[in-house]
Parts: C-alpha cells; sequence; structure tokens
C-alpha cells in the first residue's frame, strides 16, 4: 500500500469511525513505548511536568495585540528550552509582531504530555477563556505514537478542534508529528518502526487538517538531520525535547505560515506554488506524504479550475514559506513594558514569562 494511500485510510477511517492496528501494530506500539520509558528512566526528567513559560506581550508596537494561542503537548509549551522566550510560541510571536507592526500576546493551553484527545478541552479553553484568538497554533502527535493511541482516533480529534476553531473564524496551523526516528535512545530496528509510524500520523493529521479548513506544516523530517549531527545543540538534557536552538527552527518553520494566514504577507497567502522552489498542487494525500518528506513544507486547500475536489479528492498545495528578514530582540522585556505601562495608564497588561496554563 501506498503511503498516500495509507495516509488517506487513517483519515477516512477518523471520519467515519472506523479503523485500528492489528496485533502486529499493537506489539510494535507496545514495544516502542516500552523502550521509550527505559530510556526515560535511565535519563531522567530534568524538567519537571511544566515548561519555562514564555506567555506574555511580545513586540514593542503600537495597536492592539494579535492574540496567538498554542495548544497541543510538551512542544507547544517548550519543554526542554531554558527561557520562556525561547519556547516555540514566543519565537512566532517575537517573529509576527515585526512582520505586523503589531503587538502579540500569547497564550498557552498545551499540557506536557498531552494528546491529541486532549485538544476538545484545551479548545474549548481557547474560545471561552480571556480574548477570542486571531490564530492557533497546534503541536501535538509524538504523546499519540508512543502511547499506543490508534491513529484514526488521534486525527479524528485533531480535526474535530481544527474544524471548531475554523468554525469560530480563527486561523489554524497545526505543526504536524515530529520524526521520533532521531531519538537515538530508541534502539535502531525501533527507531526506524517510530520514524515510520510519526511520518505516517504527520501525512494523515495533514489531510485531516486541509479538509478540515486549516493549514499544516510538516514537522516530520524537519531538522532529522541537524538533530542527529548536532545533538548537543539541537536536543536538551532530557534528549527527546529541543533544545533553545531546536525549537527556534521549529518556531522559524511555522512563523511563515501564521503571518500568511492572517494576511500580514501581501500576495504571500494565496500565492501561486513555484515549481522551481519545490512547490505545487496535488491531491491533497499526494501532498501530505510530499511535506512529510520535506520539514517545513505548508499544505493548505486550494480551488482548480474552480473546484475544490479533484478525481482523487481534496486540492492542496505544498508551499515552502519564507518570513521576511526580522527585526531582533522584538520581545518587550519587563523593564521596557513596566515602562510603556506607566506611560499609557495601562494596568492590566499580561506578564511575559509567567507559567503556561495547563488543561
Amino acid at each position: 500500500m501506498s503511503r498516500a494511500r495509507r495516509a488517506r485510510k487513517i483519515a477516512a477511517a477518523a471520519a467515519f469511525g472506523g479503523g485500528g492496528i492489528g496485533a502486529l501494530g499493537a506489539a510494535a506500539y507496545g514495544l516502542l513505548l516500552t523502550e521509550v520509558r527505559i530510556a526515560r528512566k535511565v535519563i531522567g526528567q530534568p524538567f519537571g511536568n511544566a515548561g519555562p513559560g514564555g506567555e506574555g506581550r511580545y513586540g514593542a508596537f503600537p495597536g492592539e495585540p494579535i492574540q496567538l494561542i498554542m495548544l497541543g503537548d510538551s512542544t507547544s509549551v517548550g519543554l526542554g528550552a531554558d527561557h520562556g522566550e525561547q519556547t516555540p510560541g514566543a519565537v512566532i510571536a517575537a517573529g509576527l509582531a515585526s512582520i505586523a507592526k503589531r503587538p502579540v500576546e500569547v497564550r498557552m493551553y498545551g499540557r506536557v504530555g498531552g494528546q491529541s484527545w486532549e485538544l476538545e478541552g484545551q479548545t474549548a479553553r481557547a474560545l471561552d477563556e480571556g480574548p477570542r484568538p486571531d490564530v492557533v497554533v497546534i503541536m501535538v502527535g509524538a504523546n499519540d505514537v508512543t502511547h499506543r493511541v490508534k491513529p484514526q482516533v488521534s486525527v479524528r480529534a485533531l480535526e474535530a478542534s481544527v474544524r471548531r476553531l475554523r468554525e469560530a473564524g480563527v486561523e489554524v496551523v497545526v505543526g504536524t508529528c515530529p520524526d521520533l526516528g532521531t531519538i537515538q535512545e530508541i534502539p535502531r530496528p525501533l527507531r526506524y518502526l517510530a520514524q515510520r509510524l510519526s511520518r505516517q500520523l504527520a501525512a494523515a493529521q495533514t489531510i485531516a487538517v486541509v479538509e478540515a479548513g486549516g493549514a499544516s506544516v510538516s514537522l516530520a523530517d524537519l531538522l532529522a538531520d541537524e538533530f542527529i549531527a548536532h545533538r548537543i545543540e539541537m536536543f536538551s538534557l532530557d534528549r527527546f525535547h529541543p533544545s533553545a536552538t531546536g525549537y527556534a527552527r521549529v518556531g522559524e518553520a511555522i512563523l511563515p505560515s501564521v503571518a500568511a494566514a492572517l494576511g500580514f504577507m501581501p500576495g504571500e497567502r494565496d500565492r501561486v506554488p513555484d515549481y522551481r522552489r519545490g512547490e505545487g498542487i496535488d491531491d491533497v494525500a499526494h501532498a501530505a506524504v510530499r511535506a512529510a518528506e520535506s520539514g517545513g513544507t505548508e499544505v493548505s486547500g486550494i480551488e482548480v479550475s474552480g473546484a475544490e475536489r479533484g478525481p482523487r479528492g481534496r486540492w492542496a498545495a505544498f508551499r515552502r514559506r519564507r518570513a521576511p528578514k526580522l527585526e531582533q530582540d522584538n520581545k518587550l522585556d519587563q523593564d521596557d513594558r513596566l515602562k510603556q505601562d506607566d506611560k499609557l495608564g495601562q494596568s492590566d497588561s499580561v506578564e511575559p514569562g509567567g507559567t503556561p496554563a495547563s488543561s
């Protein structure tokens, strides 16, 4: 069975409530989880069960703040980074503020250890607590792979959250399941299995996200070579989660898609794919497989000759977005924020570097 067909089958099973994994698949998942647990026991968990913070306002610009919310698992709250401003949400917020010339408020409802089924509650909080979000970034999938969650169940939960957010008028960008094959503490035969399962889930996630009206950015292959070749720089102390350097690359990959979705990169949102840059148009399943093999690739829905669907399903564009050159030090540090608050008389602004909320 081709990878595109397999991904399409998972997504279809998610939509219609069927599917599952066979005995061999269940045994493989169980063995993979056992190896991860053994590796974690040997290495330990130096970061506990909370991220380093990072909620607050970014960008010393005037205007109404753009509301950015992070949902998902430990990667969405930057577990492994040393400081809040090194988390993916902070990296995206600082870059978006520089592009939009407006401040960005970040809230985090992801949870360390989170799985896709938890997105329902996180999505409810995103819509019900505080200002209505302008854009939501979801990063989830790795724990679904290592905890034997049926991919159909995982994908169904993700699609439901994306659809609910889009129906509420919120832009959604999903960072798909990362490549677990880069974790060298998992023995080599199982490392290949982890890579195959995570990329398979990433492709199925992409199909579901596009069908629900969102955009996905492939993290399945993102930095795979760099993580393997430069483990000290790219991985944090627990050898599982990215370091500040790794999260910076993740945030930089997602940022252009967030900015384009919000219309802050003129002409980029609906730009015709450039085949010279490895971009193109295909049915969503084949586009998803292409994205899973090329980290940082965005996949979103597109019309071809006025039609959303072709002979093989939903049309999708895969693009390699590029953000404009960004200014440095866009984050408001505490002193600058306090000075600005005193000047403007804003006593209710959000403190940067707070503790991320949990679901």
